[in-house]
């Protein structure tokens, strides 16, 4: 038996005894005795009381702190049970929310460093408010932060029906908004539902198409380098040995038939070298000195049509199933720029399939959310993982006697059409998307 436990029956015990006492005195008719002995009873069960309640109110203290999550107390044990449990569970309480906010922290720092816009949306009573938003959302749209979702339909009315349009579903679109009355900007935005039992969050990540374009082409322009200088290297090394065999030779004061037939050989490998590199320079003037489109309107369905039609021999040779869903878009662009494309893609679809017994190129022109999509997909083996961030690299060729410019040309093309060449891949084979933006 605790003390606390022990001194409250104590004074239960003594208000009993004094108690009966003062019924003692009540009965003999001494009335002074019986009200002191009743006083005395009386303070002996305020002292039981006080006792007795004095650890429910450190319990009821320490359990509305926790509840409050107010962790500024430093209650110590005691040897009675109740308030040594309650103490127990503030300490683990109090360790749980001190976790819980650490992990807080480090979450919201690592989102807050993301290079891309974020909100995540909760939903409660059927009110969307803001759960979180991060400092890159809030300076791409150039809004305050607000915890109320609808108070941002006046700050970025275009962003917000975009939002709504997607009914707080999985979804990626593409849409062009004014901020702050400046010129239009294209942003990519994704948007995915988190539900459980009890919650429903929406997760909108929000991304500016120009920066996704200005760090492909930073990376595209370092890869090209690296091409370049390696092609470079290759070709001019073995060359600057051979000039140096070639002075070496002409120092002689009589040159042996030996030595004439080393400069033949020597002249003849530079000669072959320089051939090489002169078709190096070409592939990549096709690329850099690419042509600007004369913009009319044409008729993508029949642009592809073109392309298929001439490409007709290859698909029968080869055995190739073609499939086509073509809706009539209408595109401005330049048809035979857009037709050399498609051939490009066609091309390396008929390589990718060569493999299989059973071989299929499906083309598809769809249009949605005012983007015309042209998309070519084949059955074939696919592109590996490591090499998918390379394929669009000029003079980059897994094939032997490929150029490695049909790509970097086909992409080129559909940029100067303001659009973007995508690559997807699929279970089975591969999928070029080409998105019109306008």
């Amino acid at each position: 038996m605790n003390k606390n436990k022990f001194i409250w029956l104590i004074y239960v015990l003594l208000a009993v005894g004094i108690g009966v006492t003062a019924v003692y005195f009540y009965f003999q008719n001494k009335w002074i005795n019986c009200l002191l002995f009743s006083l005395i009873s009386l303070v002996c069960i305020l002292f039981a009381q006080n006792a007795a309640f004095t650890a429910v109110q450190k319990t009821e203290k320490l359990l509305l702190a926790i509840q409050k999550k107010d962790f500024s107390l430093f209650p110590e044990s005691e040897e009675n049970s109740l308030v040594d449990n309650a103490v127990k569970l503030y300490y683990q309480s109090k360790e749980e929310h001190l976790s819980l906010s650490s992990y807080k922290i480090l979450y919201e720092e690592i989102l807050n460093q993301l290079e891309i816009g974020l909100m995540i949306l909760s939903e409660q009573e059927k009110e969307w408010n803001v759960f979180y938003v991060n400092p890159v959302f809030l300076e791409i749209l150039q809004i305050p932060k607000y915890n109320s979702w609808s108070l941002y339909e006046n700050k970025a009315p275009g962003f917000y029906q975009v939002i709504e349009q997607t009914h707080y579903e999985n979804s990626q679109e593409f849409f062009d908004i004014s901020i702050n009355e400046n010129a239009k900007q294209s942003f990519s935005l994704r948007t995915k539902k988190v539900q459980n039992a009890r919650h429903r969050f929406c997760i909108v990540s929000l991304e500016s198409v120009q920066k996704i374009i200005e760090q492909k082409e930073k990376l595209a322009w370092n890869n090209l380098m690296k091409v370049i200088s390696h092609e470079l290297l290759n070709t001019l090394t073995p060359v600057n040995s051979l000039i140096q065999n070639l002075e070496y030779i002409a120092n002689q004061e009589v040159i042996d038939k030996e030595d004439q037939q080393d400069m033949k050989e020597s002249l003849m490998i530079i000669g072959s070298k320089s051939r090489q590199l002169l078709s190096f320079v070409d592939d990549y003037r096709q690329v850099a000195e690419l042509p600007k489109p004369v913009f009319r309107a044409v008729s993508l369905k029949r642009t592809a049509e073109s392309a298929l039609s001439f490409l007709r021999p290859e698909f029968e040779r080869n055995h190739i199933k073609i499939i086509n869903v073509l809706e009539d878009a209408r595109i401005s662009a330049d048809e035979k720029m857009i037709e050399r494309c498609l051939i490009n893609l066609y091309l390396n679809a008929i390589y990718a399939v060569s493999e299989n017994n059973e071989r299929t190129i499906k083309t598809e022109i769809k249009i949605q959310n005012r983007r015309t999509i042209l998309s070519i997909e084949d059955n074939g083996a696919g592109i590996q993982k490591e090499i998918q961030d390379k394929i669009f690299l000029p003079f980059f060729t897994t094939r032997s006697g490929g150029s490695g410019i049909g790509l970097t040309l086909s992409k080129s093309i559909i940029e100067a059409h303001k659009g973007y060449l995508n690559y997807k891949p699929l279970e089975q084979g591969s999928r070029f998307e080409i998105w019109f933006m306008e």
